[in-house]
């Protein structure tokens, strides 16, 4: 019998299910899942959920009794095989113009050769695989995308790069962070975005959802400043079934 998924306390009111030890496609999907299912049945102890990367989160309320939740949580867990759940509906389909030339993609070439890839072999892969929002973290809004092919599985940087722009996409371990602000970080940046993840003055200040799927259609750096200059940064929302 496995031992996932597994249910436990987090902190003072809150719980956690989680699904697998480590990243895979359909440990991030169940937990995708599990969420939609409890924000859908809208149980009245719940105030907030959120997702990582393998696990469903429920914040609590502290005056409630969390007995009775955490046997129906129990229940809702094992009265499915979460692996084998779709995806949420209402997903949508995020396509960001990024630049992936010159000074704006700074260790595109190093980690396409760690991928055994050339430069545009790398580009075609990283504007063309189908990807998408597996958690949110780090920084409001700040997006972990995924997962690449096999050959990403990359490691990090063996020491930080002082700072990337807000917008920044970075890759390692077959994943890309988009930045949502200026940060160091040990990931390499292979393109740049307009993007704006987050606005505090926005109904929704996040501009990703974990379960969007993402695209990253190249662009060239003339092109690049003229969206730094527009609003949206050049991105356009549809629905999708994109999986």
């Amino acid at each position: 019998m496995s031992d996932w998924p597994r249910i436990a306390p987090a902190g003072v009111d809150g719980m956690v299910v989680t699904f697998a030890p480590r990243l895979s496609e359909p440990a991030n999907r169940a937990a995708l899942a599990l969420r939609g299912a409890i924000e859908a049945a809208r149980w009245p102890e719940v105030q907030e959920t959120a997702v990582s990367l393998v696990s469903t989160y429920l914040r609590l309320d502290p005056l409630a009794d969390p007995s009775g939740l955490e046997e129906r949580l129990r229940r809702l867990v094992g009265a499915r095989d979460w692996m084998a759940e779709p995806l949420p509906g209402e997903r949508r389909l995020i396509r960001i113009p990024t630049c992936y030339d010159g000074d704006h993609a700074p260790q595109l070439d190093e980690a396409a050769e760690m991928a055994g890839l050339t430069r545009a072999q790398a580009v075609d892969a990283l504007a063309s695989a189908p990807l998408r929002v597996l958690t949110i973290g780090f920084a409001p809004g700040q997006p972990y995308i995924g997962e690449l092919p096999s050959e990403w599985d990359i490691p990090r940087l063996r020491q930080l790069t002082p700072r990337v722009k807000a917008g920044a996409l970075t890759v390692a371990i077959r994943q890309l962070v988009l930045f949502a602000v200026a940060a160091q970080t040990g990931w390499r940046q292979v393109g740049q975005t307009a993007a704006r993840l987050f606005d505090p003055a926005a109904a929704q200040p996040f501009l990703l959802r974990p379960g969007d799927a993402v695209a990253f259609p190249p662009v060239d750096a003339d092109r690049l400043a003229a969206l730094m200059r527009d609003p949206s940064g050049g991105i356009s929302i549809e629905p999708t079934a994109w999986a």
